[in-house]
């Protein structure tokens, strides 16, 4: 049988405080500090859900809650915020009623929390699909986008809305999503200029300064210090648990899921920046000659930058702060402004592009969520709006935001009373008339269009002469006097005249929620909310696009003399506007309670909690719902639940429900006054009632829990004794087995035992008999061979005897013949020694004869021709010494042999020469053309640039290759091959130079026989074609970098853009390149090339001097370019050690 579960088990106090007994506001605050303390944070007040803050994250928001809360009556369940959004989202899905949930109570409360569980849980519940889920991201994703921009941290809240929020939620006729409209309510602008003790500026200008990059906040032209801007409070700059960065990061995200741009983000955030920029402006006051005060700005560093940000030109907003301009029919009159109107002028621009901003937002958010079919659609409603605000000091802002409170608890009387009206005739129960207090009284006072106090103050805004706050106090009190719900000391009625509680500039209005006390200083320029006409001008005449977007009305065409409408009118309207759509929809209302001012989990503060209570009328909707029949339940879950309580229905009822519901309410003798029967359901007059049939629900539950035990104690011990029994039976065989087991081990191991011991002494006495065998056989193997050893190293003895006399015998053999032989060898020398005389003296005897014989022949030239002779063998073994020692045949080796002989050094050198010649012909014989061409332009770069360019020595071992790019043959530039139609000399990638910031970008640069191509490195698009014959000349400098200059002819048709200024590794070359197609070229004179390191480049109509300085290396060791002014570009050469 399936459990089921009702809100009234297991209840802490009282789940609904319709159901509280006695009713009394003491009792209702118990009930709520009690389920509080258990932390049951959720309780109805019969549909409606009061929802208490635990500053804590619970445990009841899990995808198990959700499972458990879908699809299931709102009674069913404990209460909880899931229950309500289930039965709404249902009444939508299934009987196709519009819905609207409105979510109040005052900062802290936890209303934006509320409105996300609700939008996460339909979320969580509603179909599934790529698109559907896309539809569900965008909407949850617009909550952190709005939280940025319009929540701050408060005193009583980190995260406090400042704006009233209402979103219209479509789904089709599934109930999937389709998207959504968000519609926005006074935002807190004030908040931008000036924030009380202890709170922040609006979340985005602390999370865009800590969480954004520094690039980012290089152009932004930020700082990260919050110190350094005016409009961000430094107390509370910081929120402990809250992290700006990663926030920061969490709605640049959100952003992009729900549609936004990034062009659209930058400019977002520019106005962010130009916002802070705003507050930093100060002013000085300056006397004219006419003695009237002007005011001028103090430092124009913030409002320059202000400016560059949005494109507006610095003396037209100058002017806007120093001069107002008041025009009528066809007069202008221009008047000065003093510091304060300076002050006022500036705050008043900053909270309105702050405030425009927003609802700019808001728009481009209902722009991405908006459904796209244009079918009708089923609507759920979510607002989430301002709780009722009691100040010490209330202004203008408390005063409109309690009468939207005023016009809610209008509507929620209304709806609450037509709706139990329409449940009782739907049951056909007798309908009573309830007495209420009805507010339409106060909200008649506020909105009435002749005497209410809105009309009057617009009527003082709008009228001509001296408007102040005290006119419009007078006003109040000449036209409100009589009326019972307004109170001041002015007034004519008397009562009030010694009510020292109300001070003299103030007037007091008792509201359903109590009195409230309205300080009127500040109300008439709060709801005029002026901004100068010159400062709506110059914003439109920014250079921005969204600039132009938030101030349409300073657009020449559009000026119109008519002042725009109020504060207060649009506020007004707008929730005129918002009734009319709640008063279509089905209402579901959640009531948020904050329990302590502290933020603490574990306090509850009951003066505060009463407080909330009364002003939420939350007492009110409680008698409301109990004039009548405080519950009321369907006949099904009543029988199901009570049927226990009558034997006639227990344990099944077979017949209707309704008549089980009766038999069971006359069995029980409940008074028939209590009670009435419905349609459908059972109506219960008094709580008493209700508890009393609880009461003997539970008595009934724990007597049949005690027969439930019963019996199953029973059939528990029986089936026990079963067991047991079963079990001594299993045990008994057991045992038996195990003793006769236990015996036979022990005989089986008594008989091993015996036989190990037999066995052990016959093995023992055969290895008694082996070890005495093997004994004497080691014995007798020992005795022999020591007796081998004997007779081995005697007969050892003998040979090496043997050997010695051997040895000896040999050695003196040896000694004898080397004697012998030593003086043989005496006897030979000598007799060679005598021959060899014999011969010299012989030789030299003949010598002398021939000398003599023929020195009559040779006497007269025999010195000449020994000299020729002793020359001729000279130079003989100086060539042979030559062709032994010569040198490589690289053209490139200087080595060559030394000369043996001065008198050769001219022979020396010119076959030194010679040689070089011919093996540099040797070596260019192997050339091919191609290779002959490159060497031929190498030459032509010597020339052109050694000892003239610092950069040439590094090029020397380069192979001149041309194209770089192999435009032929890669298909990714087969456009750009295709366009070009003669044949590509050079094709490489080089830096074209941008006159602005001095900063390359990318071109390919293809140089032909008669023309120069610069093409866009990606696309492979010509940006720029110049025929040779429109070059003038090439600039470069004399230091190591790779900036060159193409001048163009003046009145060429290639020189209407200019000159062009690029930078590229292979300069060298490039230049080579196109002096040497100049050079064959016979029609037009060779190309000039200008090595300085400064020359002009003309850039259209204006001429730039280039500049090259030596400087450090930066970011790499490349030149880098850098804009000093209009006519000047530096570059930075790093210095070569």
């Amino acid at each position: 049988m399936e459990v089921k579960t009702s809100l009234l088990d297991n209840m802490i106090g009282v789940g609904d405080m319709v159901l509280l007994e006695p009713l009394s506001e003491d009792s209702f605050l118990e009930n709520l500090k009690k389920r509080f303390e258990h932390n049951e944070i959720y309780t109805y007040i019969g549909s409606v859900v009061i929802s208490m803050n635990p500053y804590r994250s619970l445990p009841i928001y899990t995808p198990e809650k959700v499972e458990e809360y879908r699809n299931r009556n709102f009674y069913e369940l404990s209460p909880h915020i899931y229950a309500l959004a289930d039965e709404a989202y249902r009444s939508l899905r299934d009987q196709d009623k519009d819905q609207c949930i409105l979510i109040t109570g005052e900062s802290g409360a936890g209303k934006t929390e509320a409105s996300k569980l609700v939008m996460s849980y339909v979320a969580a519940v509603c179909g599934k699909g790529q698109e559907v889920n896309k539809v569900k991201e965008q909407l949850l994703q617009s909550n952190p986008v709005l939280e940025a921009f319009g929540n701050a941290k408060t005193v009583r809240n980190d995260n406090s809305s400042r704006f009233g929020k209402y979103m219209d939620i479509e789904f089709d006729f599934k109930g999937d999503p389709l998207g959504g409209v968000i519609s926005n309510y006074l935002l807190e602008k004030s908040r931008v200029v000036k924030q009380p003790r202890g709170e922040r500026n609006f979340h985005i200008f602390y999370q865009l300064l800590s969480g954004a990059s520094d690039e980012t906040l290089k152009k932004l032209k930020l700082d990260r210090d919050f110190s350094k801007y005016n409009y961000l409070s430094l107390d509370s700059a910081s929120v402990s648990g809250v992290d700006d960065a990663a926030n920061f990061r969490t709605v640049r995200n959100a952003m992009q899921i729900v549609g936004f741009m990034e062009d659209e983000v930058q400019s977002v955030l520019q106005l962010v920046a130009a916002v802070l920029k705003l507050g930093n402006i100060e002013f000085k006051p300056e006397s004219r000659s006419n003695g009237l005060d002007e005011s001028r700005v103090k430092d124009k560093n913030d409002l320059k930058e202000m400016c560059e940000l949005l494109g507006i030109e610095q003396s037209v907003l100058e002017r806007a702060f120093s001069y107002r301009t008041v025009e009528a029919k066809s007069e202008k009159v221009s008047t000065t402004l003093n510091v304060a109107q300076a002050y006022y002028a500036r705050d008043a621009l900053a909270k309105n592009l702050y405030s425009r901003l927003f609802s700019w937002l808001v728009t481009r958010i209902n722009e991405s969520i908006k459904a796209q079919a244009k079918t009708r659609h089923k609507v759920m409603g979510v607002l989430d709006i301002y709780g009722f605000e009691i100040f010490e000091d209330n202004s203008f802002e408390q005063f409109i935001i309690n009468y939207c409170n005023e016009k809610l608890q209008q509507i929620f009387i209304e709806l609450t009373l037509r709706e139990e009206q329409e449940e009782y005739i739907r049951e056909g129960i007798e309908w009573t008339n309830i007495e209420y207090f009805n507010n339409a009284v106060i909200c008649d006072l506020i909105e009435n269009n002749k005497n209410g106090i809105l009309a009057m103050l617009d009527e003082e805004c709008l009228r001509p002469g001296t408007v102040t706050d005290e006119t419009f106090l007078d006003k109040l009190n000449m036209i409100c006097a009589q009326h019972q719900h307004f109170e001041s000391r002015l007034s004519k009625n008397s009562k009030f005249l010694t009510d020292h509680s109300l001070p003299h500039n103030c007037f007091r209005i008792q509201h359903y929620a109590g009195k409230v006390l309205y300080r009127a200083e500040g109300f008439v320029d709060k709801n005029n909310d002026l901004l100068y006409r010159d400062l709506s001008q110059a914003m439109y005449k920014a250079n921005h696009g969204l600039i132009k977007q938030l101030f349409p009305e300073g657009s020449p065409a559009k000026i119109n003399l008519k002042r725009p409408p109020t504060a207060g009118y649009q506020f007004k309207a707008s929730v005129g506007t918002l009734m009319r759509n709640l008063q279509t929809k089905n209402p579901n209302y959640i009531r948020c309670i904050k329990p302590n001012d502290k933020k603490s989990s574990h306090i509850f503060t009951e003066s505060l909690v009463c407080h909330q209570v009364r002003y939420l009328g939350l007492m009110e909707n409680v008698r409301v719902r109990r004039a009548g029949y405080a519950f009321r339940q369907a006949y099904e879950p009543c029988l199901e639940r009570y049927k226990m309580l009558c034997k006639k229905t227990w344990p099944h009822w077979k017949g209707p429900a309704r008549k089980g519901v009766e038999v069971l309410m006359s069995d029980l003798k409940v008074p028939a006054e209590e009670y009435a029967y419905g349609r459908s359901k059972i109506f219960i007059r008094n709580p008493k009632t209700l508890f009393f049939l609880e009461e003997r629900r539970r008595q009934c539950l724990q007597d049949l829990a005690t027969l439930i035990q019963k019996i199953y104690r029973g059939w528990k011990c029986r089936r026990q004794f079963l067991l047991m029994k079963k079990s001594q039976v299993v045990v008994a065989a057991w045992y038996r087995r195990y003793a006769q087991q236990k015996k036979y081990l022990k005989i089986k191991h008594a008989t091993t035992v015996m036989q190990s011991f037999a066995r052990g002494w016959q093995a023992r006495k055969l290895l008694r008999q082996l070890k005495h065998q093997k004994r004497c056989e080691e014995a007798a193997t020992t005795i022999a061979a020591y007796w081998h050893g004997t007779q081995a190293r005697t007969e050892l003895r003998r040979l090496k005897q043997e050997v010695r006399n051997k040895r000896a015998v040999t050695v003196i053999w040896a000694f004898w013949q080397g004697t012998k032989a030593r003086r043989e060898l005496r006897q030979l020398k000598e007799a060679a020694r005598n021959k060899h005389a014999v011969s010299v003296i012989w030789a030299g005897w003949q010598g002398t004869k021939v000398r003599r014989e023929y020195r009559k022949f040779f006497r007269a030239n025999a010195g000449k021709k020994i000299y020729n002779f002793t020359v001729q063998r000279i130079i003989q073994k100086y060539f042979l010494n030559l062709k032994k020692n010569l040198p490589s045949m690289s053209p490139v080796d200087k080595s060559w042999p030394s000369r043996p002989y001065s008198f050769l050094d001219g022979v020396h050198a010119e076959l030194r020469r010679i040689f070089h010649l011919w093996r540099c012909k040797k070596y260019r014989s192997q050339f091919t053309e191609e290779k002959k061409a490159v060497y031929e332009e190498k030459l032509e770069a010597s020339t052109l640039f050694k000892d003239k360019k610092a950069l040439y020595p590094s090029s020397v071992s380069q192979s001149f290759k041309g194209d770089y790019l192999e435009i032929n043959k890669n298909p990714k530039y087969q456009k750009l091959h295709s366009a070009v139609d003669e044949k590509v000399l050079l094709a490489d990638t080089v830096s074209k130079i941008n006159r602005a910031n001095g900063k390359g970008s990318p071109r390919i640069f293809l140089l032909t026989k008669k023309s120069v191509v610069l093409a866009d490195q990606k696309s492979g698009q010509v940006k720029a074609s110049v025929p040779l014959l429109d070059l003038a000349s090439v600039s470069v400098s004399t230091q190591n970098d790779g900036f060159f200059a193409l001048k163009l002819k003046e009145g060429s048709s290639s020189a209407v853009k200019g000159d062009f200024l690029l930078s590229s590794e292979r300069l060298i070359e490039i230049i080579t390149k196109l002096y040497r197609l100049s050079a064959t070229n016979a029609d037009r004179v060779p190309l000039n090339v200008d090595i300085s390191d400064e020359f002009l480049v003309q850039f259209k109509n204006d001429k730039v001097c280039v500049k090259f300085i030596q400087g450090s290396p930066r970011n790499g060791s490349g030149a880098s370019c850098k804009r000093k002014n209009n006519r000047l570009l530096e570059v930075s050469v790093p210095s070569t050690a």
